[in-house]
């Protein structure tokens, strides 16, 4: 039986946050840091503030870009007036994937207890892109990453894995016409 092989696809990193710069946004670091140890490119990383529009307008450009499977934004998933990232980008979700945010909270647990709850960490496929949405600590960055993007982004990753995915979400796919 042969192993797969590892495909690397674009990727966009959009970090949410009024604070942050690049020098100064470790969490948008650690997600392109993985990313690109995995073997996937790079292909934008931008921070803009929690502004709703800001945020789709980011985000619509890299799904607009055939070039771009996978966005993976960090910040503003949490519970206060200014965590608007779930808001901005439910408009432009065509699936949600539940089971993205019910894991992340599940994993969580272990490090924070019942504070988990107060994540809205989620996932979407928008059209034919995937959308990860991340909290803005490092902590759960690191364990969305390690734990469980590690093996969805990696074609080789049994039983399944979204990288497999994406010639079925994809409209040059003739099998998924």
């Amino acid at each position: 039986m042969s192993q797969k092989a590892f495909v690397a696809v674009g990727c966009a990193v959009l970090t949410v946050s009024d604070t942050r710069t690049l020098e100064t946004d470790k969490s948008g670091a650690i997600i392109a840091q993985r990313l690109e140890t995995m073997g996937h490119k790079i292909a934008h990383r931008e921070i803009v503030t929690d502004d709703v529009a800001r945020i789709q307008g980011a985000v619509q450009g890299w799904l607009d870009d055939p070039s771009i499977s996978v966005v993976i934004t960090t910040g503003g998933t949490g519970i206060t007036r200014r965590d608007v990232t779930p808001a901005a980008l439910e408009p432009l979700g065509t699936k949600h994937i539940p089971g993205f945010g019910e894991l992340f909270r599940m994993l969580s647990f272990r490090d924070i207890g019942t504070s988990t709850i107060q994540s809205r960490a989620e996932a979407w496929l928008c059209d034919e892109t995937f959308v990860f949405m991340l909290p803005g600590s490092t902590g759960a960055v690191k364990l969305a990453m390690d734990e469980i993007l590690v093996h969805q982004l990696d074609a080789r990753h049994r039983p399944c894995n979204f990288i497999d995915m994406l010639p079925r979400v994809r409209r040059t796919d003739p099998a998924a016409q």
